[in-house]
This record gives structure tokens, sequence and C-alpha cells, in this order.
């Protein structure tokens, strides 16, 4: 096959499962909200308990993953925040209202995701909810294992610990997964995931993109492997929102997180706002038989993603050893 013909290729493939996915989405004939871009995640929950529901939420210990474990706690459900250090984990689920677990997690170790995922599981409880939301945002070329770090952090190492907690998640009356992605799928490399080179050479400037695009692709991957159960799986845009991922930028976040029409003209979202949309898609009892969606403020939109299937397989092979 030539390069003009596996880029042809590429493309219509692309464009069938596009096709597919909207009219999944048509099908489901999805509720739509009333909240907008200024909701809080206080303000989308108000009125739902969540008494008795267990609820994991990566990367608690600032930003939006505080802000998320904060209200869905507030709403009563037991959430268990991971965190890279025992202690910001410990800090941060003391300081909400309500009760909140702490648990250890570095998605750029494999054997720590495994590890995270039985002190999960040792708590003999059904899953109602994983909320995938920490992440890294890198300027230049880290690898782990080889490869490219955002593409190891942002999506294998919440693959690993999705499929290692799938069974609790699925035993749950209605369980959710949540993967939390960004607008910044819609700028990938040339072709969208780069299976043949996964290193990041050559990508580096669209690496953040790339795994964003493979977050998505991995939610509506899991949403076709759900079918049949009562479990669901949703991608999301929180916003643009000025929060400790910005770390490794050449930024200084306005205080608070917010800068609504400041910084040049530029808004931010506030992690109130930015975490508006995850606490939606794991509390809303109104999106019990909703899956394989993208959302943005509350509410779906069209998705622009392809090749889910083909990133499952090769996720699967690269972390084979640690699926159980």
């Amino acid at each position: 096959m030539t390069t003009l013909d596996r880029r042809r290729f590429v493309e219509c493939s692309a464009l069938l499962a596009v096709a597919a996915y909207v009219g999944r989405a048509g099908a489901q004939d999805t509720p739509r909200s009333s909240f907008g871009r200024d909701a809080t995640a206080e303000q989308v929950t108000e009125g739902i308990d969540l008494t008795g529901k267990t609820i994991v939420v990566t990367g608690c210990n600032s930003g939006i993953g505080l802000e998320t474990m904060r209200v869905l706690a507030l709403r009563g459900a037991h959430v268990i925040g991971t965190a890279r250090t025992p202690e910001r984990g410990q800090e941060a689920c003391a300081g909400v209202e309500g009760k909140a677990t702490p648990v250890v997690l570095e998605l750029a170790d494999f054997d720590s995701v495994v590890a995270c995922a039985d002190a999960i599981r040792a708590l003999d409880v059904a899953v109602d909810g994983i909320v995938c939301n920490a992440g890294v945002l890198l300027m230049q070329l880290e690898q782990v294992r080889g490869m490219e770090t955002q593409f190891v952090v942002n999506h294998l190492g919440h693959f690993i610990l999705v499929n290692r907690l799938l069974d609790r998640v699925t035993a749950a009356p209605q369980g959710r997964v949540v993967v939390v992605g960004s607008t910044a799928h819609r700028q990938p490399p040339p072709g969208g995931i780069q299976f043949d080179n996964l290193s990041g050479k050559g990508w580096e400037r669209q690496a953040y993109g790339h795994s964003k695009l493979a977050n998505g692709l991995f939610s509506f991957e899991l949403a076709k492997r759900l079918a049949g159960t009562r479990a669901t799986s949703n991608s999301l845009h929180p916003g643009v929102v000025a929060t400790n991922i910005m770390r490794n930028l050449n930024f200084t976040p306005p205080a608070g997180g917010a800068n609504r029409g400041g910084g040049g003209g530029f808004a931010f979202e506030s992690p109130a706002q930015g975490a508006a949309t995850s606490c939606y898609l794991a509390s809303n009892p109104s999106l019990a038989g909703v899956s394989g969606l993208y959302f943005e403020d509350c509410n779906p939109v069209d998705p622009d993603a392809a090749m889910a299937a083909r990133l499952w397989q090769v996720s699967a092979e690269l972390t084979r050893a640690y699926l159980g």
C-alpha cells in the first residue's frame, strides 16, 4: 500500500467510525441539560443523593480532581481519592466534608497502578464510578518505557486502572467510567494515534493532543465493550482551567484558577466550573443508559475520533503484564 493509499484508508476509516459514533449518539436520544459553561459542580449535582455509592477520583489533591472529590463527597458518596504521594492524598481527603479515602497512584509507574487497584479491591465494595481525571501536560519530549510520557500517564495508566477494576464497576447497580479528555484531541499528530512511533519523536508539539485523543478513543471503545451490562463510559472536556497541570508551562495561573476575561482577554474556567461536567456524568440519574459519548458543558457534542478498536488492542499489548 502506498503512502497516499494508506493516508486515504486512514481518513476513510476515521469518517466511517465517526459516522457510526454519531449515529449511536442520536439513537440514544441523550437528554440535554440546562447547564452551560458557567455552571459549577455544586450546581449540577444539587438535589442528587449519592449516599451508599463509591466513586474513585484520580488526581484528587488539587484543581479539578479536588473539586470533583469535594462535591461528590458532599453529595454523600464515599470517594476514593488518588494522589501521587500518601501525604498529598491524606491532606486532600482530610479537607473535604464527607467520607474520602486516600490511595497512592503514580500513573507513570505501572506497578503503582496495580497496587492502587489492589488497594481499592481490598475494600471489597462495588465501584459505582471511576473519574479518570489525573494527567500531565508537558512542553518538551519526555519518555517512560521508551514511550512519550503524556501517552503513558494520561492514557495507559488509566487503561490499566480501569481494566483492573472493571468487574467492580459492572457489579455496581449502574457503574460509570468518566474520562476527562480535552478539546486538544482535535490537534493530534497527522494520522491520529502514532501506532508505529509511540516514542514521541517527531510529534512532540502534538503530544498532549495525542494523549487526549487516546482518552476519547479509550472511552468510546470501552462503551462498546460494556454493551449488555449496566455500566457506561463517557468522556468530556472540562473547559480551560488554570490548575496545577500547567506547572510545566511558562505560565503563572491567576489566583483561584480563574481569569474571566483577563490575561490578554483569555477566559479561564474555575476548578468549580471545570469539575461540573465530571460530576454531572458521574452522578446524574438521567444518564443511566447513556454511553460512548463526548461531553462539553454537561451536554454531548459530535465526536471526531477514530481508531478506537486498534488503540485498545495496542494498549492491551503494551500493558498485558499489568492487566491481571
